[in-house]
């Protein structure tokens, strides 16, 4: 079985989000389950590949010259990048300032065609599309292979101008939005399976308040969508190996992780006491829900407990957050930017880890923090619900809910996570079940394969029947 696997993003080359680690996992799993998996990116540039063939692809002449370059990667094994004019940039979507580029749609639409022309050229079994870049090659195909898409974050969509219907393919009809093009509604009006993150993101996105425009549209096609929860890379995140740690520890025997602790502390000039230390990695977005904590900082030493911040992002939250880490340096501290090392001791010395999304399609850090012992504290949406059961309510819980999204539902969930850290056997129960869930991507990678078997089967009983 060979899936041609095509995505914007892939750990460790191009990373901006989940889609990359995603990516990067599922493609690896399945790889190890004997799947033959092309992953498939657009070359960026300097991209550097171990006995690399080339060549070029037929595609129209509003693409540009589109070449294929194939070898080996050490992050990531057989590797397929695809270059197309405009491609090569030091980011995959900002400018230097931020800012998206202003022909980044041209830019996707291009690849997406690219991609369409391996397709035809190369005939796998199976098309696997990822998000709104790689949507147009739907456009192109007038008999595409049996196609997934996934959805990684429905509130980018990659919407342009209606002019782009005039080239984009025999089907392009599918991609009209409201006058313009929108390469992710089409694709999921032509995709034989619709793959959201999670099992609870695959109910949201299909209401007004979490479709993004595209609700009805998913609605239509519920009986072929399915939410399959991501994984996490157990061997990155395995606190047992880990070497970003000053002392490993595992689920059987967690001693060094107050080793960790003492070493956050430390790293943040807090006192070493027996005050909860919670932490956030992330980025600051208004999707992450970082802004919900800046009017509870100053209630930490009530709660109590300490917060330190790890993340980048928005300019004036950022400002701000220093600005708190200055008035509150006992009980809060901040780091601007990202730092591999430390965000794993983020996730090691923590005792709470705090994820306060407004909307999360699965999360990664959640099952990252509970891998390393850490209580996640989370709002009630998307990936988080599937995995977080609470733990004041449920016999198996893992960590503490808020049902609304708001620092006041914030604030009660955290307090219940400082009353149970402050508790020792509550929190080596919870501790140690956290620790003993398998987040890895044999499950998942399993789910993916047997839909890609069902849907080679059903193509072949289509054909037969013709």
């Amino acid at each position: 079985m060979r899936v041609l696997f095509a995505t914007a993003e892939l750990s460790p080359i191009a990373t901006v989000g989940g889609l990359a680690a995603a990516a990067a996992g599922l493609g690896s799993e399945l790889r190890r389950e004997g799947v033959d998996v092309d992953l498939v990116l657009p070359d960026y540039g300097g991209i550097a590949l171990v006995d690399e063939t080339s060549f070029e692809l037929d595609v129209p002449e509003w693409v540009g010259a589109a070449v294929v370059r194939r070898g080996r990667h050490p992050g990531v094994g057989a590797l397929t990048l695809v270059s197309v004019p405009g491609m090569a940039r030091a980011h995959p979507y900002l400018r230097p300032d931020g800012e998206g580029w202003p022909d980044n749609s041209e830019r996707f639409f291009r690849f997406g065609r690219a991609v369409a022309a391996l397709a035809e050229r190369d005939g796998p079994d199976v098309l696997h599309l990822n998000d709104w870049h790689t949507g147009v090659a739907l456009a192109a195909l007038d008999d595409p292979p049996p196609t997934v898409v996934s959805i990684h974050n429905l509130a980018y969509q990659g919407i342009a101008d209606g002019s782009w219907l005039d080239v984009l393919g025999p089907r392009s009809s599918h991609f009209e939005w409201w006058g313009g093009t929108n390469p992710l509604s089409g694709a999921l009006a032509l995709a034989d399976r619709i793959v959201a993150v999670s099992p609870h993101y695959a109910a949201e996105i299909q209401t007004p308040e979490g479709g993004f425009g595209l609700d009805d549209a998913l609605r239509q096609r519920s009986e072929s969508l399915v939410g399959i929860l991501n994984g996490i890379d157990t061997d990155v995140w395995n606190p047992a190996t880990d070497p970003h740690l000053p002392v490993n520890f595992s689920a059987k025997d967690t001693d060094g992780k107050q080793q960790c602790r003492s070493a956050l502390l430390d790293r943040f000039g807090f006192v070493d006491d027996d005050v909860p230390l919670a932490t956030v990695v992330t980025r600051l977005t208004e999707q992450k829900g970082i802004d919900l904590l800046v009017p509870l900082i100053p209630l930490l030493e009530q709660i109590p407990m300490r917060l330190a911040v790890l993340g980048s992002g928005d300019a004036v939250l950022a400002a701000r957050l220093h600005e708190l880490a200055a008035d509150h340096p006992h009980h809060f501290g901040f780091v601007d930017g990202y730092d591999e090392s430390l965000s794993h001791l983020m996730f090691a010395g923590a005792d709470v880890f705090l994820m306060p999304s407004r909307f999360e399609p699965c999360g990664l850090t959640q099952m990252q923090a509970m891998r390393y012992g850490a209580m996640p504290v989370v709002t009630a949406v998307g990936g988080l619900v599937d995995t977080v059961p609470d733990a004041d309510r449920e016999s198996k819980g893992l960590g503490f809910v808020a049902d609304e999204v708001t620092s006041e539902h914030l604030l009660a969930a955290m307090f219940r996570a400082g009353r149970a850290v402050s508790k020792k056997r509550v929190r080596t129960t919870l501790r140690k079940r956290m620790m003993g869930v398998d987040w890895s991507w044999t499950e998942p990678a399993g789910h993916y394969a047997r839909m890609y078997r069902v849907l080679i089967d059903d193509a072949g009983s289509s054909r037969s029947d013709r």
